[in-house]
This record gives structure tokens, sequence and C-alpha cells, in this order.
């Protein structure tokens, strides 16, 4: 695995250095850096490898990412520069010979925003803390949604997740594909496909029908976490969430862990951090509480784990889901999630 990263990051380096125009370079970063590349899928790989080998080949394939990410930025920066430069050759030339007062061309240049921020950093950290990031599709079966998570077709916590149904019926004329309403589901996937040691995080997109309003939307992000081997305990749990909380937010805001049901946990906690807009003191963003909830975790039932193969008296395991919107409005103080998706320029450069 090290010997096909080692020559992918020559090859990568290689190209790059020839690439004499934008158009090229972006067909470049879709092919060594894309979802769909090589690298991409050599990290999707390491999973079927052994624990030792996993860790060093991870560790050297983020090294390699983060090397032509910082050598794609280079290039992506000069390539800029000689086309700004070209511009103004152009535009001397023009001068010489039409009306100077006319206004300049702006190159403007983009950013990621704030919310692709924040799932960056939330990723490295736990990246950093021995988990690896495994993604799937938005559209999702029933079972592995509802079913494998311990929530029957019956079961009320299915009222709290209304969602949004696929046309698509199976031959019992039974609707089986929706819109996922947590990222869970991939852990629930994790589980049927993968053998212990476990540990992955997996971000993306959810959908629910809910009422929009300061800290809730119809779509939203996640990032679920799961944890399974031998001797695991909340202690675990605990200390990974203190660590997460440490780095993002800093060593002086408060965490509180409260216990809270979820059918695919028992026990089950609520995490929740001090409010950043009244520290603690009681507004309209957190509910006059002082607190916000970014998490919802637990130890993973044992029939989770059965149904996915795993025997529950050999190995424990913790699972959690973050919502990631509201993980920036702590650190910023601001008082309403509708912002970041209003399209409003002067609230987004601000990040």
């Amino acid at each position: 695995m090290i010997q096909r990263l080692e020559g992918l990051n020559q090859n990568a380096l290689r190209e790059l250095d020839a690439i004499k125009d934008t158009p090229t370079l972006e067909q470049w970063r879709i092919r060594y850096l894309g979802r769909k590349s090589e690298l991409t899928g050599m990290l999707r790989g390491l999973a079927d490898l052994p624990l030792e080998e996993r860790k060093n080949a991870g560790a050297f394939a983020n090294r390699i990412k983060a090397g032509l990410e910082s050598a794609f930025e280079q290039k992506n920066g000069a390539l800029k520069a000689e086309s700004q430069s070209q511009v103004l050759r152009t535009g001397e030339a023009e001068a010489a010979h039409g009306d100077i007062t006319l206004p300049g061309r702006p190159c403007p240049s983009g950013r990621l925003h704030p919310i692709m921020e924040t799932y960056r950093e939330i990723c490295d950290i736990f990246v950093s803390l021995g988990f690896q990031i495994v993604e799937s599709n938005d559209v999702e079966l029933d079972y592995y949604n509802f079913e494998a998570l311990n929530i029957p077709a019956e079961h009320p916590a299915r009222d709290s997740m209304s969602t949004f149904w696929v046309d698509y019926e199976n031959d019992r004329g039974e609707r089986t594909m929706l819109l996922r309403t947590h990222t869970t589901c991939v852990s629930a996937r994790v589980i049927h496909t993968m053998k212990p040691p476990i540990r992955v995080i997996a971000p993306g997109h959810v959908f629910r029908y809910e009422a929009t309003d300061a800290t809730h939307l119809p779509m939203f992000n996640q990032v679920d976490g799961l944890a399974v081997d031998k001797g695991i305990t909340m202690a675990d749990l605990k200390g990974v969430f203190y660590e997460f909380a440490r780095r993002f937010y800093g060593p002086e805001r408060r965490v509180r862990f409260r216990c809270d049901y979820f059918p695919f946990v028992e026990p089950g906690v609520e995490v929740a951090v001090e409010c950043a807009v009244c520290h603690g003191g009681g507004c309209r963003l957190c509910g006059s509480s002082g607190w916000i909830e970014i998490a919802g975790a637990g130890m993973t039932h044992p029939k989770v784990l059965e149904r996915g193969g795993i025997d529950p008296n050999e190995y424990t395991s913790f699972a959690f889901g973050i919502g990631v919107d509201r993980i920036p409005m702590l650190r910023y103080g601001i008082d309403d999630m509708r912002l970041f998706f209003g399209n409003d320029l002067r609230f987004l450069k601000q990040f």
C-alpha cells in the first residue's frame, strides 16, 4: 500500500509541474483529490488492512493528501498570478488605443463555505484520534435507516424523524427508500460490512420534514461516529468528546452530559456545550437553558451489533451523532442557523 501511495504521489507531482492552465489544473484535482480519485479509493480501502498496517498506511496517506492539496494551492495561486499579470498587460495594451477611464476588470476568487470548513476541522480532529472517514448515499434503504438501528416500523421514535420518501416500492407495495434522516445509517452499514476493531466517522447531509427555526432546518449536516472493540466503555466516549470540545472550542468552554433516549444506544446521553451567545445565562438561541445540544451519543445497543453479526458479549461499542450546523454557531456566537444558507455574502465573508 505504501509503495502504491509513493508511486501515485510522484506521478501526481510530475503531472502538476507540467500544467500550464487552470482547466487542466482542475482536471488534475479531480483525478488525484476528487471523491472518485485513486487516492480516495485507497483511503477507503484501508479498512481491509490489518490494524497496525492500517495505522501506518493511513498516516502516510493523509500526509500525501495534505502534500498534494498544498501543491495544488501553490500551483493554483501561481496560475492566478500569471493570469492577472496577463490581464494587466492586456489592459496596458488596450489603454494605448482605448478609453482608460473604463472600470478595471475584477478577478474575484471564492473560498470554502463555513459549514464545509467546519466539516474539515471536525474530520481532522477525529482522524487524529484514530478514526477513519466513510461516506454513503443521501438516499437510503428503510432497513439501514431504521430497522438495523433498532427502530421497527411501529416504533414511536419514527415520529420524530418525519422524512421525505422516494417514489419507489418493493414487490409488496411497501416504500423502502427515503432521504436519510441521520448519518447513523452509515454506521449501520459499517457494522454489517466491517469487522472489529472499528473506528469510523460518517459526515453528510440528512433530511427531515420539520418546521424551520433558528436551530432547525429540513436539510442539515451531521457527523456520526462509531467505535467497536473489546473493553470499550462510556468513559471512552466521554474522553473522546471532551478532547473534541477542547480542541474545537478551547479548554474554557463547558461540556455537559445528560441522560437521554435513542433507540440504537443503551444507555444514551445528550452532549451539550455552553451557549456562546449568553454564556449560560439563557437567550433565544438556547431556549433560555444556557446550553445547546450538539450531539446524541451512548453505548451501542447489543441488538444493533447482533444484526451486523458482531457478538455483543465479546465486543462493546459507542456511537454518536454531531449536528455540524450548530458547531460554528457555538464557536462564533451566531443566533440563527438560517444565516449559513441565506447566500448573503456580507455574512459569509466574515469567516
